[in-house]
């Protein structure tokens, strides 16, 4: 990315560090203190209803268009810090300009395609289990390993007829899955995108990436 691009992110990030340390993690509590800063587990998340729990808060701040409620199920800072420290040269800036600033935009953008005619209502979450893979310590420039699971579908109601979009990414901390990347990763332009909306609830992945 270019220093431009990077300072165009960033001016759209400020603020969302606070946010995010702010906001309550799912499965975290108050006596064990924020989950980023707690060792990683090879714990395998659910696909049950806490991942349908978590998507429907990512929907909410969609049909609202606050990038600052989807920040409470996006992936931790601390634990991307502890991730990156080492294998990239600023873990926090990278954080915050990009992956941040990226969620505000790509927020944005699914809330003007499902606000379309009138607001959309979140039905459900489709994901493919067989697709969850441990990534191990070392692969794609991380220290520590985590579980990722590409390519969920957000499957809403909307002007009569149903449609979904995907969520490229998301990875595990603690036996919990969090959003790290909204729209596609990585993309052509630093522009908010949506992943594959469509009629119905589409196809959930592909498989791979990490």
């Amino acid at each position: 990315m270019s220093p431009r691009g990077r300072r165009h992110l960033r001016g759209l990030a400020a603020g969302a560090a606070l946010v995010l340390a702010l906001a309550p993690a799912p499965g975290a509590s108050a006596a064990d203190g924020p989950p980023g800063r707690l060792p990683q587990t090879r714990v395998e998340p659910s696909f049950g209803a806490a991942l349908t729990r978590s998507m429907a808060r990512l929907a909410a701040a969609i049909a609202s268009d606050d990038p600052a409620r989807a920040l409470a199920v996006f992936f931790p800072e601390p634990a991307y810090v502890r991730m990156k420290t080492g294998r990239i040269p600023d873990p926090a800036a990278d954080y915050a300009d990009r992956l941040v600033a990226f969620l505000r935009l790509d927020v944005a953008a699914y809330h003007h395609v499902l606000d379309a005619g009138r607001p959309a209502r979140f039905v459900r979450v489709v994901a493919d289990p067989a697709y969850a893979q441990w990534i191990p310590p070392g692969a794609c420039e991380n220290g520590i390993g985590y579980w990722h699971e590409p390519g969920v579908r957000l499957v809403f109601a909307h002007d009569h007829r149903f449609v979904s979009v995907g969520v490229d990414s998301l990875i595990s901390w603690r036996g919990v899955w969090y959003v790290v990347h909204l729209g596609p990763n990585p993309r052509p332009r630093d522009v908010g995108t949506v992943l594959g909306y469509t009629l119905g609830p589409g196809r959930p992945g592909p498989p791979g990436g990490c």
